[in-house]
């Protein structure tokens, strides 16, 4: 009988796994309302547990973004789809102006991670390479049904992503709600017959 050497990967114990789970609704939180700038002993303290416990479930700081925003990457990609199965390009546009901003109004972390702050991270490659690949197929399709304007370049919607990151406001709710009426805005802007429609209402700003 052929004897196996090879160790099997072990499950976390519970306790391992309750610190894991901690650390991630942590980092979740502080990532979507502070952006990535917060430290990881700060992530530690929120979670409750000591720098070591954190560095020892996630040694790098990308491995820990990485992870947080997995949901987030896979609502990207959620979108696109949605947009693209709609009968309607400009309408299935429209969805992916408005879900994605709104996406990543409500996580602010998100945003800079999926354009440009973990560039070598291979899920937020991929996921952004698809994303972009499908976004623009979608264009094409809006712009041959006549209801997106025909100097659009894929780049605008990268200047949107920008522009929406930008947005201040004094609550995760205030701050969606203005990026909904920037995402009208924005749709507005993209069409290839102006057709000027109710915006949304004006949230409660914070000052820049």
């Amino acid at each position: 009988m052929r004897v196996v050497t090879g160790h099997l990967p072990q499950p976390l114990r519970s306790d391992a796994r309750d610190n894991r789970e901690r650390i991630l609704d942590a980092a979740r939180a502080l990532f979507a309302t502070e952006g990535l700038r917060v430290p990881m002993r700060e992530v530690a303290r929120r979670a409750g547990v000591g720098p070591a416990t954190l560095y020892r479930r996630f040694p790098t700081k990308r491995e820990l973004v990485t992870e947080a925003f997995t949901d987030q990457l896979r609502a990207c990609r959620t979108i696109v789809d949605e947009g693209l199965a709609h009968p309607d390009p400009w309408a299935g546009f429209c969805l992916v102006v408005e879900k994605t901003c709104e996406l990543h109004a409500r996580h602010l972390g998100f945003t800079e991670a999926f354009m440009a702050a973990y560039p070598e991270a291979m899920d937020f490659a991929a996921a952004r390479a698809y994303s972009l690949k499908s976004a623009g197929e979608l264009a094409r399709r809006a712009r041959e049904a006549g209801g997106l304007r025909p100097d659009f370049v894929l780049d605008d919607l990268i200047l949107m992503i920008m522009a929406n990151r930008g947005i201040h406001a004094l609550s995760t709710a205030a701050r969606v709600a203005a990026s909904r009426r920037f995402a009208a805005l924005v749709i507005q802007a993209f069409r290839a017959s102006p057709e000027h429609t109710r915006l949304p209402p004006v949230p409660r700003l914070a000052p820049g």
